[in-house]
C-alpha cells in the first residue's frame, strides 16, 4: 500500500502576507512532489484541510472569532472537503442578523486578506432566513447547502441553519431530482450531448465529474447522507458500482489536478496547450502526440462508463426509490423480455445466461418503435454479464444470426445500434471494435474517437433510408432505395476504420477483417469481396474529388477504372458522403458535396457510355459553345463579336465551364471597355456549392500572388483555382471561395468588399511580406513539417506539385510568392485543409510553358521548404 504522507508544516505563528505566501508556496511545492506518489484522493483532501487551517487562523486574525452571531461555513465542493490546486473556495458567512458596520468592515478585511493571498474566493453573507428563501428558489444554492460544512464560528447558528433546512423541506426528493436532471440535460446540450470533444471540460462534459456528483446529490438529498459509500447500504448502488464510480472519479481527479498544475489557474478545459504536458505528468510518456492519444483513450473510456452509470442510477432512483409512476402498460414481448412503459425489461435475472439474449434485446429495440431505452434493472444485468463474458459474442451461431438480422432490419441502425455502441455490446460482439473504443487522434481533423466516428457514419447511412432526410441527401436516398442489400453498406461502414491504431495501412487491414467477418457469417463471395473492396478504397472518392481535376476526362477515366462498375460506385458514393460528414461537424460544405456529386455523375456516365469509349472533348466544347452563344445572343450580343472574343480564348476554357458560366463571364467581358482596369465578378448565388470569383485582367508576373493575398486579407478560404492566360495576354482566372464557417459568401456588402480588395491588389503592388495574423492557440500545438512532392499528370507539358504544411495564416500567398520568385506559371490549384494540415495541389509550367525540369523541381522544393519552415517557426 502507498504510505500516506501529510504536509505537516505549521502555519506561521503570526500573520504577515509575506510569511503566508511563502507557506502557500511550500504547500504547493509539496502537492507537485506528492502527485506522483500519493493517491489523488489524499491530495484533494489535503488541500481542503490546508485551506481549513488558513481560514480558521485568518478568521481569528481579522477579529471575527469574537463575533458570537457569525459562522464560517464551507459549501459546494469545498464543503465536501475536496479542493484541487486552483479550485474555487466557496464560503457562506452565516449571520444571525444583517451585519452592522463594524462587522461588515471585519468581514471585508477577512475577504480582502484572502484575495491578497491569491485565493479564488466565492462568498456570500446571509442570514438563516435568507438562505432558506434563496435556496427555495435556486437549485444551485440548494445544492451547495446540501454539502455545507462548518469551519469555525457560532455552532448554534450553524445548527439552526441545519434544522431550518430539514424542517422547511426546501425541495422534495422528487422536485430536487427533476431539477437536477433538467440541469444535467441542459448542461449536456451545451456539449451537443456528447463527451467526444477535442478539448473536453473535465467537470461539465457529459460523463465528467459533474455527472458523478449528480448521481450523489439526488440520493444524498433523499437519504440524508454525506458520502457516496453510505448509499450502498440503501441499495441505491452496489458495491461494485460504487468502486467503479470511485475509480472513474479518481482518474478524472488526476486529470483535473494535473491540468491545474499545468495551467497555473482554475482551468477545467483540457485545451490542446496543456494536453502533452498533462499526459506526461500523468505517466503516459513524453512522446507528444502518442502520449496524448493514450491519455485521451482512457479519458473517453472513463466518461463512457460514468455516462452509463449516471443514466442507469438516475433511472433506478426515479423508478425504484421515488417510485415514479410509469407511463404506458406492461406488454410481453417474448419468453425473455417485456415492454415496461417505454423501456424494455428482462423477465428474470438469469436471462443473459443465454448469450443470444444479449443480441435479442437489441433486435426487439429495432423491431418495436415504442421502445425508447433499456430498464435500469436490465441495464444492471447487462453490465454484470458483460464483465463475465468469456470470448466474443460472435463465437455463438445464434448471436451471429441475430446480428445479421439486426443489420438487415429496416430500423437496425436507429436506436438499436446506438444503444449497442453505448452499452459496450458492439465491443463484446466484435473483438476488433474493442480496440477502437476511445481511440482518438491528436489533431484538428478528427473531432471524434474512431468508435464514435464510425457510429455517426452508421447513423448517416441510416438517414439515407428515411423519408424526412430525402431533401438533405437526394442522390443517396435514391441509390439506397434501389439497393438490394443495404446491410453491405453498413458492414463497410463498421469496418472502414476498424484497424486504426494497429500500425500499417488501416484500409488494407480493415479489408482483411471484413473478409474474415464475411466468412464467419457465411456471406456470399460476391458480398464479401464488395465489402472488402469498399473498406480498402473508402478514401478513393474523397481524395479524387478534392485533390484531382475532376473536369479532366483522363482523371474520371482513371477513377472509373479503379471502381470498375456502377454497383461499387453507388456503394462508394454513399459511404464517402457519410464518412466525411461523420469526421468533423465543421468539415462538410456544399462545395465538397458538389465535387463528389460531379465525380459520381461523370463516372456513372462513363460506365453507361462504356470505358472503351471515352468522351471526346471536342464534342463537349462544341455543345458548351453552342448553348453559351444562344444565351449571349438572347442578351442582345451579336454573334460576330462573341466569336471574335472566343477566338482569343483557349479551347480548354470551354470544356471546363458550363454554358451559363461561360455566358456570365463573356457578357461582362464584352461590356468591360476599360482594359487598363481589372474586371472582377463575384457570384451573387453559390455555383456548385461555392462562391465563384472571376477575374479578367492583363496578365503580369505575380498576378496569382496578388489575388490570393487579396482574398486572404478578406479572411475567406480558397478551395479551387483555375488559372488561364488567353492568346492576347489577358488572364481569365476563377476562384471558388467560402467563408471560414463553410458557408458561401451571401452578403452583398461582403461580396462588394471582396471585389474591391481584388481590384486594389491587382492594380497596385501589395506587400506580400506584410505582417500576418499570429497562429491560433490550437494551431501552435501542432508540428507539420512541410513536404513537397511532384506527381505525374495527364498533361505532359505541365507539372503537378503537392505541398503539405501547417495551415498557417497567409500560407497560399506565401506559396504563390515562391512560385513567382522561381518564375513559374500557375494553371490550376486545389486547396484542401485537413484540420491543422493544408494539402494543396498546383499545376505548374516553367517560363517556356513546359513541364518543370528535374533541376527546376529540385530548386522549387528547396525554396518551398525553406519558406514554409520559416513561417512555421515564426
Amino acid at each position: 500500500m502507498t504510505q500516506v504522507i501529510s504536509f505537516n508544516r505549521a502555519l506561521p505563528a503570526s500573520y504577515s502576507l509575506e510569511s503566508y505566501k511563502k507557506h502557500f508556496a511550500e504547500f504547493h511545492d509539496w502537492l507537485i512532489r506528492s502527485f506522483d506518489t500519493q493517491p489523488i484522493n489524499n491530495l484533494v483532501k489535503a488541500r481542503a484541510r490546508f485551506i481549513d487551517q488558513v481560514l480558521v487562523e485568518l478568521w481569528q486574525h481579522c477579529g471575527l472569532a469574537k463575533e458570537a452571531d457569525l459562522a464560517l461555513i464551507a459549501v459546494g465542493g469545498y464543503g465536501r472537503g475536496e479542493l484541487h490546486p486552483y479550485s474555487d473556495i466557496d464560503l457562506l458567512l452565516l449571520s444571525a442578523r444583517s451585519p452592522g458596520r463594524a462587522q461588515q468592515e471585519a468581514i471585508a478585511n477577512f475577504i480582502t486578506t484572502l484575495w491578497d493571498l491569491r485565493l479564488e474566493i466565492g462568498h456570500s453573507v446571509r442570514t438563516v432566513k435568507e438562505c432558506i428563501s434563496l435556496g427555495r428558489d435556486d437549485i444551485t444554492i440548494a445544492t451547495n447547502l446540501l454539502e455545507m460544512r462548518q469551519l469555525t464560528g457560532s455552532k448554534p447558528l450553524y445548527e439552526q441553519l441545519q434544522q431550518a433546512l430539514n424542517a422547511d423541506g426546501l425541495w422534495s426528493s422528487q422536485r430536487f431530482f427533476q431539477a437536477k436532471r433538467h440541469e444535467q440535460q441542459q448542461r449536456h446540450a451545451q456539449y451537443h450531448g456528447t463527451a467526444y470533444n477535442l478539448e473536453p471540460n473535465l467537470k461539465a462534459n457529459p460523463g465528467g465529474l459533474r455527472d458523478i456528483q449528480t448521481i450523489g446529490w439526488v440520493a444524498k438529498k433523499h437519504f440524508n447522507t454525506r458520502t457516496m459509500r453510505e448509499l450502498v447500504a440503501y441499495q441505491y448502488l452496489t458495491e461494485d458500482e460504487y468502486q467503479e464510480l470511485m475509480e472513474c472519479e479518481a482518474y478524472l481527479w488526476q486529470m483535473r489536478f494535473a491540468l491545474h498544475l499545468e495551467a497555473g489557474r482554475n482551468e477545467n478545459r483540457l485545451l490542446f496547450d496543456y494536453q502533452p504536458a498533462a499526459a506526461q505528468r500523468l505517466g503516459f510518456g513524453a512522446d507528444g502526440k502518442a502520449s496524448v492519444e493514450r491519455m485521451m483513450k482512457r479519458f473517453f473510456r472513463t466518461v463512457q462508463r460514468v455516462s452509463e452509470l449516471n443514466e442507469m442510477l438516475l433511472q433506478h432512483f426515479e423508478g425504484s426509490i421515488l417510485q415514479a409512476p410509469q407511463s404506458g402498460k406492461v406488454q410481453l414481448l417474448d419468453d425473455y423480455f417485456e415492454l415496461n412503459g417505454h423501456l424494455i425489461k428482462a423477465l428474470d435475472n438469469a436471462i443473459f445466461a443465454r448469450r443470444d439474449n444479449l443480441l435479442r434485446l437489441f433486435w426487439h429495440i429495432a423491431n418495436n418503435s415504442n421502445i425508447t431505452g433499456i430498464h435500469s434493472t436490465t441495464l444492471r444485468l447487462l453490465r454484470q454479464v458483460r464483465r463475465r463474458l468469456m470470448g466474443d459474442l460472435q463465437d455463438y451461431e445464434a448471436c451471429r444470426q441475430l446480428f445479421m438480422a439486426l443489420l438487415r432490419h429496416p430500423r437496425g441502425m436507429d436506436k438499436a445500434i446506438t444503444l449497442m455502441h453505448r452499452y459496450g455490446i458492439l465491443a463484446a460482439y466484435l473483438p476488433q471494435w474493442r480496440n477502437i473504443v476511445g481511440q482518438m487522434q491528436f489533431d484538428l481533423f478528427h473531432a471524434y474517437t474512431v468508435d464514435e466516428h464510425t457510429h455517426r457514419l452508421l447513423k448517416n447511412l441510416y438517414k439515407y433510408s428515411q423519408p424526412e432526410h430525402e431533401s438533405e441527401f437526394p442522390l443517396c436516398t435514391d441509390i439506397v432505395r434501389r439497393m438490394e442489400k443495404p446491410e453491405l453498406l453498413y458492414l463497410a461502414g463498421i469496418f472502414h476504420d476498424i484497424a486504426k491504431g494497429r500500425g500499417g495501412d488501416h484500409s488494407e487491414l480493415g479489408a482483411l477483417d471484413a473478409r474474415e467477418f464475411a466468412k464467419l457469417h457465411k456471406l456470399s463471395e460476391f458480398d464479401s469481396k464488395l465489402i472488402a473492396w469498399l473498406v480498402e478504397h473508402h478514401l478513393l472518392m474523397s481524395v479524387t474529388a478534392q485533390r484531382r481535376d475532376i473536369h479532366d476526362p483522363a482523371v474520371v477515366a482513371e477513377f472509373a477504372e479503379k471502381v470498375r462498375d456502377e454497383t461499387r460506385l453507388n456503394y462508394l458514393y454513399c459511404l464517402t458522403l457519410a464518412d466525411i460528414r461523420a469526421t468533423n461537424d465543421n468539415l462538410w460544405n456544399d462545395w465538397k458535396g458538389s465535387l463528389l456529386r460531379e465525380l459520381f455523375l461523370a463516372t456513372q456516365k462513363a460506365f453507361r457510355r462504356g470505358l472503351e469509349k471515352p468522351m471526346d472533348l471536342r464534342d463537349l466544347i462544341r455543345e458548351n459553345q453552342a448553348e453559351a452563344l444562344r444565351l449571349l445572343i438572347k442578351q442582345t450580343f451579336i454573334e460576330s463579336e462573341v466569336l471574335l472574343l472566343w477566338s482569343r480564348i483557349k479551347a480548354d476554357y470551354f470544356a471546363r465551364y458550363s454554358p451559363k458560366q461561360i455566358a456570365w463571364h463573356c457578357e461582362h467581358i464584352l461590356r468591360h471597355k476599360d482594359l487598363s482596369s481589372p474586371l472582377v465578378l463575384v457570384s451573387k448565388a453559390p455555383i456548385k456549392g461555392g462562391t465563384q470569383v472571376f477575374v479578367y485582367t492583363r496578365d503580369v508576373p505575380g498576378l496569382f500572388a496578388r489575388m490570393v493575398s487579396a482574398l486572404d486579407s478578406k479572411k475567406v478560404n480558397i478551395f479551387d483555382a483555375q488559372i488561364m492566360t488567353n492568346k492576347d495576354g489577358f488572364a481569365m482566372d476563377t476562384f471558388v471561395i467560402l467563408e471560414q464557417n463553410g458557408d458561401s459568401v451571401s452578403s452583398p456588402t461582403r461580396q462588394q468588399s471582396i471585389k474591391r480588395a481584388l481590384e486594389l491588389h491587382i492594380s497596385g503592388k501589395p506587400d506580400l511580406s506584410r505582417q500576418k495574423p499570429r497562429l491560433s492557440r490550437q494551431m501552435r500545438q501542432f508540428n507539420v513539417p512541410p513536404k513537397v512532392a511532384f506527381l505525374s499528370g495527364s498533361t505532359k507539358h505541365r507539372t503537378i506539385v503537392e505541398i503539405a504544411a501547417l495551415d498557417t495564416p497567409g500560407l497560399l500567398a506565401s506559396i504563390a510568392g515562391v512560385f513567382q520568385h522561381c518564375g513559374l506559371n500557375i494553371h490550376a490549384a486545389k486547396i484542401t485543409t485537413i484540420g491543422e494540415r493544408a494539402e494543396d495541389f498546383f499545376m505548374l509550367s516553367n517560363a517556356e510553358d513546359d513541364a518543370l525540369t528535374a533541376e527546376q523541381q529540385s530548386q522549387l522544393k528547396r525554396a518551398l521548404i525553406s519558406q514554409l519552415s520559416q513561417e512555421t517557426e515564426g
